[in-house]
């Protein structure tokens, strides 16, 4: 009685770890998202300005095409690292809501253990029932 007790008690511990880790893997997840959308509104903001200024045809001379030129250049330069990075955070992203997901499942499984366990202490803690006599004779007596 007492070791299964005792494995209660370790269940429970693990279990509020278990909390804390999925507490954990939630909140770098929710990171994770926060810059994948901070990394996607920047590359569609980029994206916009460089079709913006490629679109520009009120060039005075040919300085100034090459100026806008090359700013464009830049933009779809800065544009695509940024689509990029976008791409390499939606993967983290993508990854931290796995472990978030594993980190629940573990969380889970340890509190149905724990329940489990503890119906197996409510049950040995209970007297047994004990049944009527048993009838004795045939059923045609």
């Amino acid at each position: 009685m007492k070791a299964e007790c005792a494995r209660l008690v370790r269940l429970r511990r693990l279990e509020k770890v278990r909390a804390l880790a999925k507490q954990n893997a939630a909140r770098e997840a929710a990171a994770a998202e926060g810059t994948l959308a901070q990394l996607q509104a920047l590359s569609d903001r980029t994206g916009a300005m460089a079709s913006h200024y490629a679109a520009r045809r009120e060039v005075q001379d040919g300085a100034s095409l090459r100026q806008l030129g090359s700013f464009v250049h830049g933009l779809n330069t800065l544009s695509q690292t940024t689509q990029g990075d976008a791409a390499r955070a939606r993967a983290i992203a993508d990854a931290k809501l796995r472990l978030l997901a594993e980190a629940e499942r573990r969380r889970a499984a340890t509190e149905e253990r724990a329940a489990l366990q503890e119906r197996m202490i409510g049950k040995s803690a209970q007297a047994p029932v004990l049944g009527s006599r048993k009838p004795s004779g045939t059923g045609l007596e």
